[in-house]
């Protein structure tokens, strides 16, 4: 994956350390209390927008779909 360095396991979870990538919030975030989302290479990576130096998660194109046909369908409303 261009951009980012090699993955590693923190808690479970696989992640990289990142740099000069394009990130995305909502429209919907007033604040920096936000996650970002970024695509590189086919892989969706998400990050804490307050804390951005921080490793940031890392999907699938599969793992990203389900996770949004879930938002789409209501699975996380509280």
């Amino acid at each position: 994956m261009s951009g980012c360095g090699p993955p590693f396991l923190w808690e479970g979870y696989e992640v990289r350390q990142t740099n000069k990538i394009t990130w995305r919030k909502s429209t919907r975030c007033g604040s920096s209390a936000c996650v970002e989302v970024a695509k590189v290479d086919g892989e969706y990576l998400i990050r804490d927008s307050k804390n951005p130096d921080l490793a940031a998660l890392t999907f699938t194109e599969a793992e990203w779909a389900a996770f949004t046909e879930g938002v789409v369908a209501g699975d996380f409303r509280f």
